[in-house]
């Protein structure tokens, strides 16, 4: 008797040790794979805090919070299970899906540099008059564009752990799903109470305290300027590099691919260690870029001629509704 609750207890030991070893394993993978999509997780982080740029103070957090959970699902809910059935049974459409998405993020980001060459001024509107339809308008486009990233981000860490079993790469995107949308929004709802914070700090005692939040509330519009001009290029930039190196995993046109890798090559060769590595990153992203512009330019042709090609951004609406109110 003693003996056979003994050998149970070895048992239960012994699977316990086997789950503590599977949990350090998917936390290990999801590491590795998070690490592996940095790129397009500094991406997203810079893409989204435009969208709450000019919005009402009480209104920020709450805003990304709707976009976080807009995010998660779109990980959770429709990514994680399109992308692993999808590589059981039909792994060559995954790279066409992938091109979708990188002409819909060209199209965004050379949407965007058509209003600034247009000089649009989305932010002149005061915040307190958006409706509450236009900010549901734009935190659907907002989630549109985390769908985008989130899916790339997915499918990079898919790619990571391609080799382990099922209910493995499940459990390791689960965890990168979640890490990777705490760490994006975390950061985002940094940022954009970054002027609440100053004006805090502004009203203490402490002389540094008041030096430091004036500097804080000071330096907030310039860097949302910078994370604006950096969120469009990051659109640009990641929809080219899908594209660039999307059509070449089908086979459909190789010689862009080619170009770009001997151009990095020859950079590395030319310039040895870090810092030829660097400069041969930065060529890719620039190139990758212009293919971004390119690309997006053509579709915001094609769109603007559709019969829905006119279609405006919330803020833009509510200027015309209230022009057509007067």
């Amino acid at each position: 008797m003693s003996a056979g609750l003994f050998g149970l207890l070895d048992d239960v030991a012994a699977i316990a040790k086997m789950a503590a070893a599977s949990i350090d394993d998917v936390g290990a993978a999801a590491g590795r794979a998070t690490t592996k999509a940095a790129g397009v997780v500094v991406d997203d982080t810079a893409v989204t805090p435009q969208y709450v740029h000019g919005v009402a103070a009480e209104r920020e957090l709450p805003i990304v919070k709707q976009i976080a959970i807009g995010s998660i699902r779109n990980k959770l809910l429709i990514i994680l299970p399109a992308a692993l059935l999808l590589s059981e049974f039909l792994p060559d459409l995954l790279p066409i899906i992938l091109m979708v998405g990188g002409t819909f993020l060209a199209y965004e980001g050379a949407h965007k540099v058509w209003h600034l060459l247009a000089k649009h001024d989305e932010h002149d509107v005061p915040a307190t008059v958006i409706s509450p339809e236009a900010e549901r308008q734009m935190v659907s486009g907002a989630i549109r564009t985390d769908l985008i990233l989130s899916a790339e981000i997915m499918v990079i860490a898919l790619d990571e752990v391609a080799d382990e079993s099922f209910w493995s790469r499940l459990a390791i995107l689960v965890v990168v799903a979640f890490a990777i949308t705490v760490a994006v929004y975390g950061v985002v709802a940094l940022i954009v109470k970054m002027d609440d914070t100053g004006l805090l700090l502004a009203q203490r005692r402490s002389a540094f305290a008041q030096r430091l939040g004036r500097g804080l509330v000071a330096a907030m519009p310039r860097l949302l300027t910078v994370i604006s001009l950096v969120g469009t290029v990051a659109m640009l930039w990641v929809g080219g590099h899908i594209l660039l190196v999307n059509v070449h995993e089908v086979g459909w046109w190789d010689a862009p691919y080619t170009w770009v890798h001997d151009i990095e090559h020859d950079i590395e060769h030319a310039v040895h260690g870090f810092l030829g590595g660097v400069l041969a990153w930065l060529a890719n992203t620039g190139i990758s870029a212009v293919i971004g512009l390119v690309v997006g330019a053509v579709v915001v042709v094609v769109v603007s001629m559709l019969p829905f090609g006119g279609d405006k951004d919330p803020v833009e609406r509510y200027d015309e509704g209230e022009s057509a109110a007067h």
